[in-house]
């Protein structure tokens, strides 16, 4: 018993400095979120500039903001188009990316290959800023500076860091799956689609995720791309609250819980493969 005592005594001031880490990085994720849920039902008179009544919740929790600025920002009509915006390009990138990836991956050996991968993965370098003016001019002239070919753009911008976790991940899948695939008959093309693709499941969910989340958020490509279109994305419309003479943080704020919803609800859907995806990852 007295050595079981020493060794929990002995194991608990290695385990202190990890409870003060966990405990500061979930006041650090929860506080902004807890700002913004007060914020965003309090009443314009209710702000102040204390800290104390900062920090207060609401005197009465009310949805008057979240309705004012679901007007404002015609909620439904540029919710539909994010929706729209993200899911075709996550479903795009998950199938063009992981078929890239497959093809470089499991051709790193060749010179040629290694070169292409070095290139794309590359593009990660490349800030938006400084191809926007050439983009949005040639965008123009194809036609496409509307909804599609904003998917595109992000299709295309999101490949370097997608093939690079593909070819990543496709390390931790054995070639002796694709070896008796090949054995009993069935084409490259088929061995992807039946063996392939659905191991890399959990890689499918981490790069959905991602692909999502800044394509979701994502401002300053909608915003020259789809500028007086009438196919305005949501972040585009939340700019509504920003005026020449200061923000109305109410509804701002309001607007960006209701922004929040869908993504999380979709980070939840995908939350057990990536936690698989890292798992495997770290074994292998």
């Amino acid at each position: 018993m007295s050595r079981r005592k020493s060794a929990v005594r002995a194991g608990r001031p290695t385990n202190i400095p990890v409870t003060i880490l966990m405990i500061l990085g979930t006041l650090t994720v929860f506080f902004p979120l807890y700002m913004t849920v007060i914020i965003a039902f309090k009443q314009p008179s209710e702000m102040t500039n204390d800290v104390a009544g900062a920090l207060t919740p609401p005197s009465t929790w009310s949805f008057e903001n979240f309705a004012e600025a679901m007007r404002i920002t015609d909620f439904w009509h540029t919710l539909g188009n994010s929706l729209l915006i993200t899911g075709c390009t996550v479903l795009l990138a998950i199938l063009i990316h992981s078929l890239a990836g497959y093809a470089i991956g499991r051709n790193m050996q060749k010179r040629g290959y290694k070169f292409l991968y070095f290139y794309i993965v590359s593009g990660m370098f490349v800030p938006f800023a400084i191809l926007m003016l050439p983009l949005v001019k040639q965008t123009a002239m194809l036609g496409l500076a509307n909804r599609l070919g904003v998917i595109i753009l992000y299709v295309v911008f999101y490949l370097p860091i997608n093939l690079m976790l593909y070819v990543g991940y496709l390390k931790s899948i054995p070639l002796s799956l694709e070896e008796a695939a090949s054995i009993d008959g069935a084409s490259t093309w088929m061995t992807y689609w039946r063996v392939i693709f659905p191991l890399m499941k959990p890689m499918h969910a981490t790069v959905a995720v991602l692909t999502a989340l800044g394509t979701w958020n994502d401002v300053m490509m909608p915003l020259v791309m789809l500028s007086g279109t009438g196919q305005n994305t949501l972040p585009i419309a939340q700019l509504n609250f920003q005026t020449q003479f200061g923000t109305n943080y109410n509804l701002a704020f309001a607007s960006y819980l209701l922004a929040l919803i869908p993504i999380i609800i979709f980070y939840i859907i995908c939350q057990k493969q990536i936690i698989k995806g890292v798992v495997n990852g770290a074994v292998k």
